[in-house]
């Protein structure tokens, strides 16, 4: 299939000759919280077809974005990483997160899918560097079947797939909650207040925990 092109020599519409069809983007958003295997992708891109996937991941690979890993022991299986390259992108797909969450988000429809491992960059999106100077702690995070955290380093974070080690706190809660908190329903604090939500753990790691990530106030597109 012949890629398509904005034949601009503009830096905006080089990126998005590269990035810009459909799901490319999405892809990019899955690999950004580490290698996948074609299985994994199929799951968290549900309505993306084998085909289309298959031919995008072939694109990506041709214009440097990815490549082809084998994880660690014990799974040893193939899977797919982006590059240096690809890696860069990580502040624009956030950067689109946030937009998103502001202006695009609204109430879920019917016909939307969600995926809470989704989470694992909506920390980061949604991350207060300057609410976490000075801390030192990890989250984890326990949605349904999906577990994933989060590390705070003065400011910093990491999130990833997958336990902690040593967690400092837990937070527990359903795919519906986590829903509710996306969609500024309700605050993780009311939900945590109500029962609907648990935490445990270091007393000051809870403490803050609700200052960590802010999420920004939706706004409509449209003037009044």
């Amino acid at each position: 299939m012949e890629q398509r092109t904005y034949n601009q020599y503009c830096a905006t519409a080089r990126t998005l000759d590269l990035v810009g069809e459909r799901w490319t983007l999405l892809l990019i958003r899955e690999l950004l919280t580490g290698p996948k295997r074609y299985s994994d992708l199929q799951a968290g891109l549900r309505g993306l077809g084998t085909g289309l996937l298959a031919t995008r991941l072939k694109h990506l690979e041709r214009e440097g974005l990815v490549h082809k890993v084998t994880l660690p022991p014990p799974a040893r299986t193939p899977a797919y990483a982006l590059t240096e390259a690809g890696q860069e992108l990580g502040p624009a797909v956030l950067a689109l997160a946030r937009w998103g969450l502001k202006w695009a988000m609204g109430e879920r429809r019917t016909t939307d899918t969600f995926h809470p491992g989704w989470a694992v960059l909506g920390l980061r999106a949604c991350f207060d560097a300057e609410a976490a100077a000075g801390l030192r702690a990890v989250y984890e995070f326990r949605v349904g079947d999906e577990v994933f955290h989060a590390r705070i380093d003065d400011g910093t974070i990491e999130t990833l797939h997958g336990p902690a080690r040593r967690p400092d706190a837990t937070i527990e809660m359903s795919e519906e909650v986590l829903v509710g908190v996306t969609g500024q329903s309700r605050t993780l604090a009311a939900a945590i207040a109500d029962g609907a939500a648990s935490a445990s753990g270091d007393t000051e790691a809870l403490r803050r925990l609700n200052g960590l990530f802010r999420l920004p106030s939706p706004r409509s597109r449209t003037s009044d």
